[in-house]
C-alpha cells in the first residue's frame, strides 16, 4: 500500500467517525506529535492517544468535516493532509478549525507528525 493509500485510509476513517481506530491503526508506538501552533511536542503512542482523548471531552458536537486535500512524497514517506472541522465544544462555542498535517511514515505508520492550525481565541493560552 502506499503513503497515500494509507493516508486516504487514515482519513476516511476519521471522517466515519472512528478516531481511535484509525490512531491504533496508523500510528507508530514511538510517534512524535507537534503542535506547531502551541509548541507542544508529545512522544509516543500514549502521550498523544491522551492528548485526543482529552481533546474528544472538549468537545459537544461535531457538525462536519472533511479532508480537501491529501498529496503525498513517495520518494520520502512524506503525505500531507489539509483538513477541517465544524464544532461546538463543552461551553456552547462553536468554530471551524481548519489544519494541516505533515506526516512522516516508518513501516506503514505515522512516526512524526505536525499540526498546523488556526486557533480559536478562547482555546489560547
Amino acid at each position: 500500500m502506499s503513503y497515500l493509500e494509507h493516508a486516504q485510509q487514515l482519513q476516511q476513517m476519521m471522517g466515519q467517525g472512528q478516531m481511535m481506530e484509525a490512531f491504533e491503526k496508523f500510528y507508530h508506538d514511538d510517534v512524535k506529535v507537534t503542535e506547531v501552533a502551541t509548541g507542544e511536542v508529545r512522544q509516543g503512542k500514549e502521550a498523544q492517544r491522551k492528548a485526543i482523548e482529552d481533546w474528544q471531552g472538549m468537545v459537544k458536537e461535531i457538525h462536519g468535516g472533511g479532508c480537501d486535500s491529501i498529496c503525498s512524497d513517495e520518494e520520502n514517506g512524506v503525505t500531507t493532509a489539509e483538513s477541517w472541522v465544524d464544532i461546538t465544544f463543552q461551553d456552547g462555542n462553536r468554530t471551524k478549525m481548519s489544519e494541516v498535517a505533515v506526516q512522516r511514515w516508518q513501516d506503514g505508520q505515522i512516526i512524526d507528525e505536525k499540526f498546523y492550525y488556526n486557533m480559536p481565541e478562547d482555546l489560547r493560552s
